[in-house]
């Protein structure tokens, strides 16, 4: 039996079942399946895309990063009511496929995610295990399975809300948004002394390193974002803390993924105007309940720099290390 998930008041329970009804086929339920995970991956993770069938998809159904490079590839299949050993020599040829056309198509594949609506049977999960770690060990990737519980976490995210709604619930009238979501946070000026002691700031030192002279609003942003994130760790409420955590995976995924393109193109001095761009663009998708202004978010990701997680630069993990030294 599937783990128990919490579903808050007034959410409907979410039933994998509606694929098939909405389809009116397998094959139509395979699709329909197929869309929501493409929109679900686009959901929770920046800059994924589809690839059409013309005549095949090599192997992937939606996927984020560049296809002259590096990719995470999610494939979906819509095995119901449950997963069994009948179904190995499906994931494997899967798994063969995008492989396979990875290397007729000039990129590789960093993450392998399988989608399914259901859960997998003993046998089938013992298998899987085995299969999946030696398949990371012989390909240098990294192998997920999102099952019925994992699927149904991540539809029950902020993030997911709108997957969710827009696939298993029947059509009600929208009801008025909590009070929370109607304000946003004020954004306040960084007092003159503030903003002295920030300039010896490591994220200041790095955009430094990255050639920028005018720092007067990452200062800002910073002074910010670092009143929220007191602010909910001091309160300690966990969904607010768990909001925060999942802004700042998404934001740390975001500054990651160009940062290896960047690198790639040698091209790192385009770094930090792309990643302000995704920022704005990923902006309203990141948690409701956090109430953040665009000027939060980039913020966030001064914070992520500040805290040893990012940089601008090629050698960022030097300086943020010489700069602990002092």
């Amino acid at each position: 039996m599937p783990d128990s998930i919490a579903v808050p008041t007034g959410v409907q329970p979410i039933s994998f079942d509606v694929h098939a009804v909405r389809g009116g086929s397998p094959g139509g339920a395979r699709d329909d399946f197929e869309t929501m995970i493409a929109q679900l991956a686009a959901a929770t993770t920046p800059n994924v895309r589809s690839v059409a069938a013309n005549p095949g998809d090599w192997g992937i159904d939606a996927f984020a990063g560049n296809l002259g490079g590096a990719i995470t590839v999610w494939q979906s299949k819509y095995f119901m009511p449950v997963t069994t050993k009948k179904h190995v020599q499906q994931v494997k040829e899967s798994l063969d496929n995008v492989l396979k056309a990875a290397v007729n198509n000039g990129h590789t594949v960093a993450s392998w995610i399988l989608c399914i609506p259901s859960s997998m049977d003993g046998p089938m999960a013992a298998w899987w295990d085995t299969w999946a770690k030696a398949r990371e060990k012989e390909y240098s990737l990294v192998i997920q399975l999102w099952d019925e519980t994992a699927l149904r976490k991540k539809l029950l995210s902020p993030e997911g809300d709108d997957v969710r709604r827009g696939f298993y619930e029947t059509y009600a009238p929208p009801t008025p948004a909590p009070a929370f979501m109607e304000q946003l946070r004020l954004v306040l000026e960084v007092e003159d002394d503030k903003a002295a002691a920030l300039g010896s700031a490591l994220f200041i030192r790095q955009m430094t390193a990255a050639g920028h002279v005018e720092l007067d609003s990452a200062k800002r942003q910073f002074f910010n974002a670092d009143l929220v994130a007191r602010e909910i760790a001091h309160k300690d409420v966990p969904a607010e803390v768990a909001a925060l955590s999942s802004a700042n995976a998404t934001l740390h995924a975001l500054w990651e993924m160009q940062f290896n393109e960047c690198a790639a193109e040698d091209a790192l001095r385009a770094l930090h105007p792309r990643v302000w761009r995704d920022v704005r663009h990923e902006h309203d998708k990141l948690p409701k309940s956090l109430r953040l202004e665009l000027v939060h978010s980039w913020g966030l990701v001064h914070r992520l720099v500040d805290n040893r997680k990012a940089g601008w630069v090629k050698h960022w993990r030097q300086i943020a290390a010489e700069h602990s030294d002092r």
